[in-house]
């Protein structure tokens, strides 16, 4: 274990050391139990080394995000992400000081969920069925945002942050997992390609989706570890690329676009080679993994008039259309949260009409999340969930802007810090890509990323304050380890360099 931590970089595992430099003997000096080794090192070392919060924290994430348990069908039956969830909830409960939360007052994603929520159950009483819409917040909607909250106050510092962030990436890697090996996939014929059949509870565009924001935090995690963690890494992104030609996804395939665009264009840290090599990795991957007529399938997003989602009367365009109908029939609760395909089948034209000798009527999904959020919630709804999107891409984007150029080759929180500042907004605009052709607007993935957002948000201002305070004095750099928010879990794993 500790030859893992010592080549991925994470020596927090080894080092009881607080902070560096000219700050140990400022501590030492006003306090032996502020040095190393001292009664208040020690102990912030046990709260961020052992900690069962964050250890059901990221177990839920990673279930969550890759339904392992669904592979297993005792478990399954056990609903253990559920279990997890509460007994995160509970442990917190019974240690609130080890709980961070600042975030939920001074970053934007925390406000714009807790406006979701409130915006759900304003939206069931004023849609078109109370009771499916209440259901659905209690038994699905609550889920994903406790999750949500408990990531957003379980990220006290840096490495926290980054352990969400490996539990994320190995999530990603067990779901090519499960895509490349377990599920079942469908036999080519002249007018399909063979793709994903079903993915437990993702349908194949789903499971693109997911891949796409882990191979977006993949990139983070190879260029902040050592040698294991970047083969881990490399092994997620081929599993990625792989996962993505067996799903035959033109969304995940336009979204993959969408990510290497951004990659070349907002990643700042490496070389345009290195980011053009890490863009081949999944890339290569997919061209050899391609399954029969996934290439014809992709050459018709170039001729999308000839394809039946245009004309068909259960095709996206139609189907957008009348979601755009749903909205402004009542534009300011919407139909209500999880009502889209209950719209589709009592209150569209078509269903109107209906008679018995025609065929029946499908009870379609709204097959895009920024549209799923505008018909169910309404305009506020809308405006909403896309500010949350925009927050994961833009937030990290100037706090860029903020961080000074040294850190490129400062000490492995800098780098961190500042990686994840490049590399965040690439998974915010994975999911906004994708997220235009699945309905993904009451899902974990956005909801995980404005939780990395706000935390990151918090690490960056953290450091930045603690360097201008070490800056002022030794008086000042006393302040900083002795305020509530870093004693808690402060920087030190970081200080080995």
């Amino acid at each position: 274990m500790k030859r893992v931590a010592r080549e991925m970089d994470l020596s927090f595992m080894r080092s009881p050391r607080l902070l560096t430099g000219k700050v140990q003997p400022a501590l030492a000096a006003v306090d032996p139990a502020l040095a190393p080794g001292g009664a208040v090192s020690q102990r912030v070392v046990t709260r961020s080394s052992i900690d069962a919060v964050r250890m059901l924290v990221a177990a839920s994430l990673l279930g969550t995000t890759s339904h392992i348990h669904q592979h297993f069908p005792f478990l399954s039956s056990l609903r253990p992400i559920l279990l997890l969830v509460i007994l995160a909830v509970f442990v917190a409960l019974l240690n609130r000081e080890s709980l961070r939360t600042e975030h939920l007052w001074t970053t934007k994603p925390p406000k714009l969920i807790a406006g979701l929520a409130i915006m759900a159950c304003i939206s069931a009483v004023g849609g078109i069925s109370l009771g499916g819409s209440a259901s659905f917040i209690l038994f699905e909607y609550s889920k994903v945002l406790i999750l949500a909250f408990l990531l957003i106050l379980s990220i006290r510092n840096s490495w926290d942050l980054l352990v969400f962030v490996w539990a994320y990436v190995v999530a990603a890697g067990v779901l090519s997992y499960l895509s490349i090996f377990v599920f079942p996939m469908n036999q080519p014929s002249s007018d399909r390609l063979s793709r994903i059949i079903s993915g437990y509870a993702f349908d194949a565009n789903d499971i693109g989706l997911v891949v796409l924001i882990g191979f977006s935090l993949s990139l983070l995690t190879f260029n902040v570890s050592g040698k294991t963690g970047r083969l881990v890494s490399t092994v997620v992104m081929v599993g990625i690329g792989i996962t993505l030609a067996k799903t035959g996804s033109r969304g995940a395939f336009v979204g993959l676009i969408g990510v290497a665009l951004a990659i070349i264009l907002l990643v700042r840290t490496i070389g345009i080679g290195k980011r053009v090599g890490l863009i081949l990795i999944p890339a290569a991957a997919l061209f050899l993994a391609a399954p029969a007529g996934y290439w014809d399938q992709m050459n018709t997003i170039r001729h999308p008039q000839e394809d039946y989602n245009w004309n068909d009367e259960t095709g996206r365009m139609l189907l957008w259309q009348r979601g755009m109908e749903y909205m402004m029939s009542r534009p300011l609760t919407g139909i209500g949260i999880d009502n889209f395909a209950r719209a589709e089948g009592t209150r569209s034209e078509r269903a109107i009409n209906w008679n018995p000798t025609l065929p029946g009527i499908r009870w379609s999904a709204a097959h895009n999340s920024f549209l799923q959020a505008a018909s169910e919630m309404g305009v506020p709804g809308m405006v909403l969930f896309t500010s949350l999107v925009l927050s994961t891409i833009l937030l990290p984007l100037s706090l860029r802007r903020r961080i000074p150029r040294s850190w490129v080759r400062g000490d492995l929180e800098q780098r961190f810090l500042l990686c994840a500042t490049n590399y965040l907004p690439v998974a915010g605009i994975a999911f906004a890509t994708s997220g235009f052709f699945v309905s993904f607007a009451y899902i974990d993935p956005v909801y995980i990323l404005g939780a990395f957002a706000a935390g990151l948000t918090t690490c960056t201002v953290d450091r930045l304050d603690r360097e201008r305070r070490t800056a002022l004095g030794p008086e000042a750099a006393v302040a900083v380890v002795t305020a509530p928010q870093v004693s808690i879990g402060g920087p030190e794993w970081w200080s080995r360099r």
